[in-house]
């Protein structure tokens, strides 16, 4: 059997794995969640969330696909077989989110080259509104740059673990953190930015209410990107001596480091120049381009922030498409190259009515009142992330017994000096709060169906 690959240091691990947890999540959905979510509040919430639910369950699937050197479905598979359901969600899941993760990457690059031409160049929200109406009616359009995005994450990945994702993280992941600090700077520096970098990180408790704390936790939850598999996968590719407790610490510092600078890129520039913070995912394609085209150099920032958002897409979707294929290889012992290209064209099939389904097909219903894109992003995002989370506590915390998984964290002559708190967290405290998450996202599905 051929020798399984390895990542060849720890920092590429890290910044692997954190280009997994950095991506949309951050630059995108981040910024405009706070606006909508009361600010500071919400900021203060999601850390609290962060330190007691997101890093223990981060260093239980490091831990577990470490262990097992084996991808999410092998792993669940070969300590208990009936849980072998659990990886099969994660391949599952992958697949979905790629499909219409691929489609908003693709309008990124269609962006990109945009801010490149200077069409972007107007402070008027309607023009650009109207710009993102014509992208959604241009079938031909869609498909192109959802193709192009597809490619370009397949020929990483096609290149393997250590010289297809670890290489691509090495340069995408510190140029990202470059670009967005550069913009972070042009944007507190703004006259009249105070204000927002005052909502951003004074939490005012008036706005802390239920909703705001399940959206924090929601987030935080999808930031990380730990239900659907790929901490487990990229675990697996460890080797027995690296010190799995300090990383599983470090990648979701870096994760959320990257959401608040993203935060400090957009909203402070968004009240200095008197546009909306809490406009929606809209934000990024429709206010920040105005805001851009508001400021001194604001083509030059643009095309920089849109370039780092492509980076960003691509460090999370190489990880999604790493999840099916190592499923393939490790499972059914199939070739990596062969795998790889067949899993990218049925990603991509699956992709074309999420691309259309905001445009052509907007009166397409799958499921209810679901078109392809809302049910692909609200099935993996609301359902399969959160039951994929859910099952990891409960398989590490009493399946593995947590017992043995820190026999696994200490195995590399480390001291786990925190094993008692972290165990009665992945037993009792991190799963509960999982639950509450879930049952609001089945009861959100359910009414978005209805």
């Amino acid at each position: 059997m051929k020798k399984r690959d390895q990542w060849s240091s720890k920092v590429g691990f890290i910044l692997a794995a954190a280009g997994s947890a950095v991506g949309l999540g951050n630059i995108w959905k981040f910024p405009y969640t706070v606006g909508m979510n009361g600010g500071g509040a919400f900021v203060l919430l999601y850390f609290i969330f962060l330190i007691f639910v997101g890093t223990p369950l981060m260093l239980a699937a490091i831990t577990l696909g470490r262990k097992t050197q084996l991808s999410v479905f092998g792993a669940y598979k070969s300590i208990d077989h009936r849980w072998s359901f659990v990886g099969a969600l994660g391949v599952i899941c992958g697949f979905f989110i790629l499909a219409f993760y691929s489609t908003v990457g693709g309008w990124i690059l269609y962006y990109f080259k945009n801010t490149l031409l200077g069409t972007l160049k107007t402070t008027d929200p309607n023009i650009l509104g109207e710009m993102f109406t014509q992208l959604m009616n241009s079938p031909k359009k869609l498909i192109l740059y959802q193709f192009i995005f597809l490619f370009i994450t397949m020929i990483i990945v096609l290149k393997g673990i250590t010289n297809g994702i670890e290489k691509a993280s090495k340069i995408m992941m510190p140029a990202l953190f470059i670009m967005l600090i550069m913009i972070a700077i042009r944007s507190v520096t703004l006259k009249g930015s105070v204000d927002g970098i005052r909502f951003l990180f004074v939490p005012d408790f008036s706005k802390i209410t239920m909703d705001v704390a399940m959206n924090a936790l929601g987030q935080m939850f999808f930031s990380l990107s730990i239900g659907m598999g790929v901490m487990v996968t990229y675990g697996s590719y460890l080797n027995k001596k690296e010190n799995i407790l300090n990383t599983a610490i470090i990648i979701p510092v870096i994760d959320t480091a990257v959401a608040l600078i993203a935060g400090l890129a957009t909203i402070p520039a968004v009240f200095a120049l008197n546009f909306e913070v809490g406009e929606g995912p809209s934000l990024m394609f429709v206010t920040l381009p105005a805001v851009f085209a508001s400021m001194p150099m604001g083509s030059f920032f643009c095309i920089v922030f849109f370039l780092l958002v492509i980076f960003a897409a691509l460090t999370s979707s190489i990880s999604m498409l790493e999840i099916a294929i190592s499923y393939f290889v490790d499972v059914k012992q199939n070739n990596r190259t062969v795998s790889t290209i067949i899993i990218s064209i049925i990603i991509f099939i699956l992709g074309i009515p999420a691309s259309l389904s905001l445009g052509t097909w907007e009166n397409v219903n799958l499921i209810g009142r679901l078109n392809f894109f809302d049910l692909y992003d609200k099935l993996t995002s609301n359902i399969l992330l959160t039951t994929g989370g859910f099952f990891l506590c409960i398989f590490v915390g009493w399946v593995l017994k947590a017992d043995e998984a820190v026999k696994e964290i200490e195995s590399s002559n480390v001291t786990f000096k925190l094993a008692k708190v972290w165990s009665f967290l992945i037993k009792y405290i991190v799963p509960i709060a999982i639950f509450i998450v879930l049952i609001n996202s089945y009861k959100d599905f359910i009414l978005s169906i209805f």
